[in-house]
């Protein structure tokens, strides 16, 4: 097996960096409005930076995330960072869980025990799964691509042989965002090797829908919900899609700037009652925005959208293998069962939990993993 072993262990040096950058750093006027609106308000984002600089521990996330086997093995010339949890249950399946952005791996550390060893967490032997949680080319630990290319469906191809090397023929995908996109293509194109798939983000053509006769209620409303994110909140993804590397000076240079960059997302994208710390706890947060930080991965995380985006919401080849789709509210885009089908062929899965967002393992962490485990137990 071509890997090696991996421990997070960022120098002093850079943590003092940080915490001098922040101190120096020069803030903007405040926003003119009340709310959220014209983004992340200037108070806010002062208060997570103090505490950044000043509360926060970097090594007890360090100490957390080093507790699990990692690994780094090189992959059509990228070293790719994995975290691997193999179940102590005899008939345990493997399981890929994808992460997205901007996410990383920080989003599904908290949910791995409970899938790698469900009899200790209120489960059954037979949702056991050897758990395999990588970071995307170009985000966290992993290497960044120095020549361009590593679109979706590479990455899918990647995260094949990555299973392979780990003694993993044949698996289940999970994912959600980027990693439900990934997922999906992997459902069509690696169907030899994926045994089925778990997207808690479906990505499914208006168009087919359409087809299907005259829309309900709940799909007017998610058809609306489309395009409000293009009307008002894809503004991110038109930057990263476009002009990636021009981004990734201020936000390589500007923890305050990665900080809110990120930040926002956690209030816009979750199930929050208007304030993100409701349901993701600040440290969390700051695990996952130190990560993008100290690995300066701006640029080469924002890639990925000038690589794919283009086709994400234009390119819907259905998906074969077996699915399961947990539709949680308060996400992106949210589809019915009926139009979910309209992609995912063999759909045996679907559900809409009460709560949740576009981070749901973080969120409903609980929920989450009973979704991950009924909605595989489906594909079986």
């Amino acid at each position: 097996m071509d890997t090696t072993p991996f421990i997070a262990n960022v120098p002093d040096s850079a943590i003092t960096d940080l915490r001098d950058r922040l101190s120096r750093t020069r803030w903007p006027e405040s926003e003119t409005v009340d709310d959220w609106s014209q983004g992340i308000p200037l108070d806010y984002v002062k208060q997570v930076c103090d505490y950044w600089a000043t509360d926060y521990d970097w090594r007890r996330f360090e100490s957390k995330i080093n507790s699990f086997e990692q690994g780094l093995t090189t992959i059509d010339g990228v070293d790719i960072h994995y975290v691997h949890a193999p179940s102590p249950e005899p008939n345990a399946k493997p399981l890929i869980i994808i992460h997205g952005w901007p996410g990383s791996v920080v989003e599904h550390l908290d949910i791995i025990e409970a899938l790698r060893n469900p009899t200790a967490h209120g489960g059954q032997a037979d949702d056991a799964y050897h758990v395999v949680v990588p970071s995307l080319p170009g985000y966290g630990f992993s290497g960044k691509p120095t020549k361009p290319g590593w679109s979706v469906p590479r990455i899918g191809a990647a995260w094949v042989e990555l299973m392979k090397r780990l003694g993993y023929r044949r698996f289940y995908v999970q994912g959600g965002d980027w990693g439900g996109a990934i997922a999906a293509n992997m459902g069509y194109a690696q169907t030899e090797t994926v045994a089925g798939v778990h997207v808690n983000l479906a990505l499914c053509s208006p168009e087919e829908l359409i087809k299907l006769g005259e829309p309900t209620a709940e799909e007017m409303a998610q058809l609306g919900k489309f395009q409000h994110y293009l009307d008002w909140e894809s503004g991110y993804s038109q930057q990263q899609s476009t002009r990636p590397q021009t981004l990734g000076y201020g936000l390589t240079d500007s923890p305050a700037g990665q900080c809110a960059w990120i930040l926002e997302k956690f209030k816009a994208w979750t199930d929050c009652d208007g304030h993100p710390e409701n349901v993701i706890a600040r440290d969390t947060m700051l695990d996952n925005i130190s990560l993008y930080w100290f690995t300066a991965t701006a640029a080469s995380s924002a890639r990925l959208y000038w690589e794919s985006f283009k086709d994400l919401l234009v390119e819907f080849t259905p998906v074969t293998v077996p699915a399961a789709y947990s539709c949680f509210p308060a996400d992106l885009f949210t589809m019915t069962e009926r139009w979910a089908r309209t992609r995912f062929t063999d759909l045996r899965y679907y559900s809409q939990p009460e709560r949740g967002g576009h981070f749901p393992s973080l969120e409903q962490p609980e929920r989450f993993v009973t979704e991950v485990r009924q909605g595989l137990r489906a594909l079986r």
